[in-house]
């Protein structure tokens, strides 16, 4: 007989078996009971709660490029669990053993109070007398995703993720799994779905989660990757079951190889695992508490204030007093609360392959960077500037206070992208000059706010110091938090902005430190629309710095638009403000003051799409906030010839609500509701439009 542990923790059912011979299986993880009938006997040996493979260790089965059919991950047995609570919710732990060379294995699965999210991570502890090679371990293991329901999965399953790209980020896509060449053809196929990321850019290429909907049965199951470097997860058939496999870097897609002495100890990287019944709006739900709940406590997100910042359609990188002062007027008067000095701060002329210092140029400032702080803090707001910490140009005068030892190294030499090196924050002199950078900002300047952006990826590591490549850049990834963790102890009230090229590290191994996230670096305000609608399914709404910057030549429905953009998520304000006309100016000004209305709302809320997740080739798109019975609602006319929308408000079926136009209030909406069928239409006749609305019950 096997022994079955199972519990029910918010919402999500855990079932795993250990098997006579001591073999554990992970048999459910989901939203709904497990119905064991559906596990045929000789089918549970592919329900394996873990894989690990170490060098010189054998493979089992049939498996091609997949991670399954691993060893010792075959030979490990149950050794004991443990089932306890502490300050953040339940906690299950679940040890196995290997036999033959004394590796120990923990399963840590952390639940959430009131959460239907769970992180899980895998912990090593060679226990053995000789060392072993990891080269891959699995973070979560899932069999049997699709076992509920009577149709096939190639009917009844769909998987959606998030393409990303510089000034193309969160490019919301939903598939079958034969659309993505995975059909039920055998029992058990060397073909995979996979996802990966390798480098210093956790989102160079996709959003490091997903989403599986069993649509027979309305339920799903999502997760997310928290880590700041390389990752992966891959479906696959096995058994005839739909399987599951995350993981942190491994050696196969990323480089990666861990050496375990004797003693040691390694964690894998953690995920956040997570079941509901419904689909990417309970999935959304679900991950923005749960990214509220692992995120540092923190002002910032509470108040979220204003900021403007000088670079987007704009100053470009090229600020100087005379060019600044105009603007921090502006920006004062118009409502803005930080006023951030983007790139080009530091030199005379072109800097791209020259900074490293961090010392403010006198040719652009004559009188001083503190006298434009303190110019920023006399007119009410707070100053900030932008910072590059993790790079040092490869003509950076400081390069010659360097050694190897400052930078990634790869076969002997320093490792270059885009004309910079990477530095190695395991080195203390690298946290040393990191450290004294930030403390002069802070301290002699008066800064309040660092816009930290980092515009290179390193690749699959380092070779000083490490087991492999990938195993310098994991070590260095983590290095990196600690360090930031560090400056918010040290400036509790300094708040970081994490940016790469916009949005190419949107993971939350960052946002669970940095308070706000650069959602793009897209210059269309148009094309903007469908990255801030969508923005809330990756990172908290106020999380989600969008911009908005009216144009010189614009008129005010691309003011209005502009500012729509943002005003459910964090606005990052930009603009040639002074250069407006004053009934575009007072655009601005309304829709900021309208913002510091509504934004303690934000903080609690959670996001809904009435038109579902848009992508960018929709002509109209809607990205809801929802808290209480209040509901606030962007309507984006994109194009196309119609003139109204149908947004279906299943939630308010049946009741009767009012919608008043929240922005702007001189441009009011026509609107009508069906309250039967729960359809609010929505006149916008022209395309580039948009308007925010707000919706109330009635009654």
């Amino acid at each position: 007989m096997s022994q079955t542990i199972a519990i029910h923790e918010n919402g999500i059912h855990l079932v795993f078996a250990v098997e006579p011979d001591g073999d554990l299986l992970l048999l459910h993880a989901g939203a709904a009971p497990l119905e064991e009938k559906l596990i045929l006997p000789e089918q549970r040996q592919g329900f394996r709660a873990l894989e690990l493979q170490a060098s010189g260790e054998d493979r089992g089965e049939y498996h091609g490029q997949l991670h399954r059919a691993s060893y010792p991950g075959l030979r490990m047995k149950f050794a004991g669990h443990s089932d306890s609570r502490n300050a953040i919710g339940r906690k299950l732990e679940l040890t196995l053993r290997d036999p033959e060379t004394g590796l120990a294995a923990t399963l840590h699965y952390q639940f959430y109070d009131g959460i239907s999210v769970m992180r899980s991570w895998t912990e090593l502890v060679n226990q053995g007398t000789e060392a072993l090679d990891i080269e891959y371990v699995s973070s979560f293991s899932l069999t049997g995703l699709a076992k509920e329901g009577s149709s096939r999965r190639d009917d009844k399953m769909a998987v959606s993720y998030m393409y990303n790209g510089w000034q193309s980020e969160m490019q919301w896509r939903t598939y079958s799994l034969p659309e993505l060449g995975l059909s039920q053809l055998t029992s058990r196929s060397s073909r995979r779905i996979a996802l990966s990321t390798s480098g210093s850019w956790a989102a160079a290429e996709f959003i490091p989660m997903a989403l599986l909907e069993n649509r027979e049965t309305g339920s799903c199951l999502f997760w997310q990757i928290d880590h700041n470097g390389s990752w992966e997860w891959e479906l696959f058939d096995q058994f005839d079951h739909l399987s599951l496999l995350i993981s942190g870097p491994n050696e196969h897609d990323h480089h990666w190889l861990k050496q375990l002495a004797p003693g040691a100890r390694f964690e894998s990287v953690p995920v956040a695992v997570g079941a509901a019944l419904g689909g990417a709006e309970a999935a959304a739900a679900a991950l923005t508490l749960y990214r509220r709940r692992i995120r540092r406590p923190n002002d910032d997100n509470r108040r979220l204030q204003i900021i403007f910042n000088d670079y987007m359609n704009c100053l470009w990188g090229n600020p100087t007093t005379e060019k600044l002062l105009p603007l921090i007027d502006a920006a004062a008067e118009a409502g803005c609360e930080y006023f951030c000095i983007d790139a080009g701060w530091y030199s005379a002329g072109e800097w791209w392959d020259g900074v490293g210092e961090w010392l403010p140029s006198s040719e652009r400032f004559p009188e001083g960077i503190k006298f434009l702080m303190d110019r920023i803090r006399s007119r009410g707001m707070v100053p900030g500037l932008w910072l590059e910490i993790e790079v040092m140009g490869i003509n950076s005068p400081k390069v010659a206070e360097t050694d190897d030892s400052w930078f990634f190294m790869r076969h002997g030499k320093r490792v270059k992208d885009r004309s910079r090196y990477q530095l190695d924050f395991r080195n203390p002199a690298v946290v040393a000059h990191a450290d004294e950078v930030i403390r002069r900002l802070v301290e002699d300047y008066g800064v309040g706010y660092i816009k930290m952006d980092y515009n290179i990826n390193a690749g699959i590591g380092t070779e000083t110091d490490a087991d492999s490549f990938g195993d310098g850049l994991l070590q260095h990834n983590r290095a990196y938090l600690a360090w930031l963790d560090r400056q918010f102890a040290r400036y509790p009230e300094l708040v970081i902005e994490n940016c790469s090229s916009g949005g190419m590290r949107i993971d939350y191994a960052m946002l669970s430190r940095y308070s706000i996230q650069s959602t793009s670096d897209q210059d269309d305000y148009v094309k903007y629309a469908q990255i801030a609608a969508t923005a809330p399914a990756a990172l908290t709404p106020e999380q989600a710095a969008v911009w908005s910057y009216p144009l010189r030549e614009g008129d005010d429905e691309e003011v209005i638009f502009n500012m729509v953009n943002a005003l459910l998520l964090r606005v990052h304000q930009s603009g040639h403000l002074a250069e407006l006309s004053p009934r575009r100016k007072e655009l601005v000004k309304e829709a900021l003051d309208y913002y510091k209305q509504i934004r303690g709302f934000i903080p609690e809320a959670l996001p809904f799409w009435p038109l579902g997740l848009p992508t960018a080739e929709d002509d109209w798109m809607s990205l809801g906030l929802r808290h209480g019975d209040r509901r606030f609602l962007a309507v984006w006319h994109i194009g196309g010839r119609s003139r109204t929308v149908q947004l279906p408000l299943p939630a308010l079926t049946g009741q009767e609500i009012e919608v008043t136009t929240g922005y702007p209030s001189g441009s009011p909406v026509r609107w009508s509701w069906n309250l039967s069928d729960g359809l609010l239409t929505v006149e916008l006749p022209e395309p580039k439009t948009a308007r925010l609305l707000e919706i109330r019950v009635v009654g």
